[in-house]
């Protein structure tokens, strides 16, 4: 069955990383992966939440859709307060923390908060995935702007991180799902990985039946052809593009 955008099954959608998209935050980046479109941005917080142990820094990641985001005519309201918001913009906000903690000392931040919001301006499958991804830049650039300030002694950034899609659609396994393929998917893999390539948040779900561990495997495997790749893109991103900025 062909795809919709005329991909192979192994291809990952076109996927451009526009660093520093804004003048403000200490880091940003708009990814595109295909038709899904985030604005990714790192700030700080110089508080830490009562949990936290002292002498730690903290991560904390938001996650939210605009209103036209989506597919369709219709306009999703905003999600005003904790009371509106859904499980689901929850959830992947905490996958996107939980995953950008994985690969940050946290120790090396100082006891300061760095707050990652993704906002999803366009939404064709794969949000949480390219959040993650996009997040990583925005939070590189934000320690490389505290480092350069000598506010941190330290580079806190571990490893690199990625996130892709899986799928079996259709009797098919593919690679970075769009929207037509994701809902369409009887299996579904969101993968998280380091650039060492080590897992660090998977969900794999039988939407339309069950699967063995042969199935998972093999979408483990293609999934991280894919990571890497998106790592690879990440690398040359950050070793290519500007990061001067005014201030």
């Amino acid at each position: 069955m062909p795809r919709p955008d005329k991909r192979t099954p192994q291809q990952l959608r076109p996927l451009n990383l526009g660093r520093n998209w804004l003048k403000y935050p200490p880091g940003s980046c708009l990814i595109s992966l295909g038709e899904t479109i985030v604005l990714c941005t790192a700030s700080f917080e110089e508080k830490v939440p009562p949990y936290v142990e002292k002498g730690l820094g903290w991560l904390h990641a938001e996650y939210n859709m605009l209103p036209a985001a989506s597919a369709g005519f219709g306009r999703k309201p905003r999600e005003r307060g904790r009371m509106e918001v859904s499980g689901r913009t929850l959830e992947i906000g905490r996958v996107i923390g939980r995953s950008l903690r994985l690969v940050t000392d946290l120790a090396k931040l100082g006891e300061r908060t760095v707050v990652i919001d993704c906002d999803v301006l366009s939404a064709d499958g794969g949000t949480r995935t390219a959040a993650i991804t996009g997040g990583f830049i925005a939070l590189h650039d934000a320690c490389s702007w505290l480092k350069k300030r000598e506010m941190i002694d330290a580079f806190p950034i571990t490893n690199f991180l990625a996130a892709t899609s899986v799928g079996l659609v259709h009797g098919e396994m593919l690679l970075d799902l769009c929207y037509v393929e994701d809902k369409d998917a009887d299996v579904d893999l969101n993968l998280v990985m380091t650039g060492t390539g080590m897992i660090v948040e998977m969900g794999a779900t039988g939407e339309g039946k069950d699967f063995d561990r042969a199935t998972l495997n093999a979408m483990l495997d293609l999934g991280w052809t894919g990571i890497e790749k998106i790592i690879k893109e990440q690398k040359r991103c950050l070793l290519t593009q500007s990061t001067a900025r005014k201030g």
